[in-house]
């Protein structure tokens, strides 16, 4: 009998190390300069391989662990950029201290992982969830090592993917989106953006009609009826462009509409997933008693994670570093809270790190499957993290005598609310990313307990370097319009650090009671809306995932609309091959040809996200997006034509590489 590739090694180890440190790093600067950072899982799987053909007997198991723990470098930084930094726009942080740091990213991103290790037999289990990229990752490793497998789309599609994203994101002679919005009369604004993103369209094609379908309500509720209204109630700026003004609106007022209707998406989501989840920690602790009435062997390779008891214990030994890290701020004399209160308040902050931690982290989990972790709002789930940390800190303060509600009182409550916000968003992050990554090593073969070790490792890693990083690029340009201690920078010139800028803007707003709560409360009927609908079209067959309807309200539209494209393609292949194969079922019809799609459009995610990672290089080094910019400004035009016309071509492509007939 063949043995079986060793999986953790010595080489694999520390690659994964150094790649998590160095896609850590580009995250960091992405997070901070435009808001956004790249899924890292695609990028690290691919530069694996790359290395590791040098050495003898590398293995696609190793490969898998490689990709899996230097994921983690970008999933820390995807929790943690976005929330810290708005300790120093706030004024509560004067640096980014190093150790608060690393002991708060590696408490929420260790949580993470453990809160992944019972989810996965739920979500994995969930045929309805189609987990692009982790589909994607799995089908590039899978695809290296069978030659004999559709080497010839995977390569096709990476390099397509990556030369599309050169030319929209580096040389900008392709737009990535066009808008095309007008103002009626001085009135209202209407109009729509279309994205042009390779990726994005890849991915909306993976998972489908379904969910485009309903993240297209999603865009119609708040970028088709919304805008229009909103623009008609407020007085519009006669020298401001219909663009600026649809996304000034959005941020303002759609964005809280798409917050409620994630919510109560979520909770519901939730409610239908407690009994899944309950079944699947039973079975984790059915499968402890088979390891000990009959040896770990036993256990079928797929459902080996690591122990449920020691991921109890895991839980337990973290609850002393979250509780020092929570006790640190909470006893702050500026907070004004007696010892009495500030028990209390500790007690009440760890379980709301663990329930809620749990909950959004199982949301997250479920959104890399429905709709992939680079799409996945992340932000989306920190605001709402936010938002709940705030009211559940106010309302023990009201009880609190010391805290008088002025300007230092407030300023301390705002700032433990982003800590806790920042443990909860990083185990959010960390899971979103975990679950794609144990997706990936099921279509390999990979052993979970394996991966979820080494994604321990790369949390560890991606801590210690984070707060460095974070610290030498404030140092280096400001951030979010402030300058480090004792220098002055032209703000124009700063990291805008946009999402950690909302979320303090958000933190403010709750705190001094002026939250959008009428703007919430619409997100809430959208979503109870949305559920109704969807009870009623459960038993004919179909469905409308409240979350899919929420994230195409939150989301930006040229993200939004290049799913529904995608998932629009998909839907014209699958009637193409029903009607080639009218004898056969919709699942059964013609397998290759829809491996060749899958296969085509794996290969587009992954030559476009390693190219976004390439670009972050000059980007960093050049501290400018448009450093490798070739089009002039006045020929906008005709990149934006050029980008209809790449998408175009990439969804005929897939069209005519899937349906043709193959003898």
């Amino acid at each position: 009998m063949p043995s079986q590739p060793t999986e953790i090694t010595f080489r694999a180890v520390l690659l994964a190390i150094v790649l998590a440190v160095i896609l850590a790093a580009a995250n960091a600067y992405l997070g901070l300069k435009v808001g956004l950072t790249i899924s890292a899982s695609i990028p690290a799987a691919i530069l694996s391989m790359g290395i590791l053909r040098f050495f003898k007997n590398s293995s696609i198991l190793e490969n898998t662990i490689v990709q899996t723990g230097a994921s983690a470098g970008e999933a820390v930084v995807a929790g943690m950029a976005f929330m810290l930094p708005a300790l120093i726009i706030l004024h509560y942080w004067q640096h980014f201290d190093y150790w608060q740091t690393v002991f708060i990213a590696l408490t929420g991103g260790t949580l993470g992982v453990l809160f992944s290790i019972p989810l996965r037999r739920v979500l994995l289990a969930d045929e309805t969830l189609r987990f692009p990229e982790g589909t994607a990752i799995g089908q590039v490793l899978k695809i290296s090592e069978d030659t004999k497998g559709n080497l010839k789309e995977l390569v096709q599609g990476g390099a397509l993917g990556a030369i599309i994203a050169l030319f929209q994101g580096g040389f900008q002679i392709i737009a990535d989106n066009a808008h095309v919005w007008f103002k009626a009369e001085n009135k209202f604004i209407y109009g729509f953006t279309f994205g042009f993103e390779p990726a994005l369209l890849a991915a909306g094609y993976i998972v489908g009609i379904g969910v485009a379908l309903s993240t297209l309500l999603g865009v119609v509720i708040g970028w088709v009826i919304g805008v229009p209204i909103f623009s008609y109630l407020h007085p519009l700026a006669a020298h401001t462009d219909a663009n600026s003004l649809a996304m000034s609106i959005w941020q303002s007022d759609i964005r809280p509409i798409g917050v409620g209707t994630m919510l109560v998406g979520g909770l519901w989501t939730m409610v239908l997933l407690i009994k899944p989840i309950i079944k699947g920690i039973h079975s984790s602790f059915v499968s402890l008693k088979t390891v000990k009435k009959s040896g770990y062997a036993s256990l079928p390779k797929h459902e080996r994670d690591i122990p449920i008891h020691y991921t109890l214990a895991l839980l337990a030994v973290f609850l002393i570093p979250l509780g020092f890290i929570l006790f640190n701020f909470i006893s702050h004399p500026a907070l004004g809270l007696d010892l009495h209160l500030q028990i209390i308040t500790l007690v009440i902050g760890i379980l709301f790190i663990l329930i809620t931690g749990f909950f959004f982290s199982s949301l997250s989990g479920y959104f890399a499957g429905l709709i992939g972790s680079s799409q996945s709002p992340i932000s989306g789930v920190s605001l709402s993290v936010l938002l709940l940390a705030s009211l559940v800190l106010l309302g023990l303060f009201h009880w609190a005598p010391g805290f008088t509600g002025d300007t230092k009182h407030l300023l301390e409550g705002e700032g433990l609310a982003i800590i806790i916000g920042a443990l909860v968003s990083s185990s959010c992050a960390i899971t979103n990313d975990t679950i794609q990554d144990l997706k990936a090593g099921q279509i390999v073969g990979a052993t979970p307990w394996k991966q979820q070790l080494i994604l321990i490792v790369g949390v560890i890693v991606s801590a210690l370097v984070l707060a460095p990083t974070l610290d030498l690029l404030f140092n280096a340009y400001g951030i979010g319009g402030i300058s480090p201690p004792g220098r002055h920078m032209d703000p124009s010139q700063m990291l805008a650090a946009p999402q950690a800028a909302l979320m303090a803007s958000l933190v403010a707003g709750a705190f001094n009671h002026n939250l959008p709560w009428g703007l919430i409360s619409i997100g809430f009927l959208v979503a109870i809306g949305c559920i109704l609908v969807d009870r009623f079209l459960q038993p004919r067959g179909m469905r409308l995932p409240v979350l899919a309807v929420g994230i195409g309200i939150y989301l930006p539209l040229d993200t939004s609309s290049a799913l529904i494209f995608g998932g629009l393609a998909s839907y014209f292949v699958e009637r193409t091959l029903r009607k080639q194969h009218p004898n056969q079922t919709e699942e059964s019809a013609d397998k290759p040809a829809r491996q060749r799609g899958l296969t085509l459009a794996c290969g587009l995610v992954a030559g476009a996200c390693l190219m976004g990672v390439v670009l972050a290089i000059p980007f960093t080094l050049a501290q400018s997006k448009d450093v490798l910019r070739l089009m002039p400004a006045n020929l906008t035009t005709l990149a934006s034509i050029l980008g209809v016309l790449s998408t175009l071509g990439v969804l005929a492509w897939i069209y005519k590489t899937v349906c043709q007939k193959v003898n």
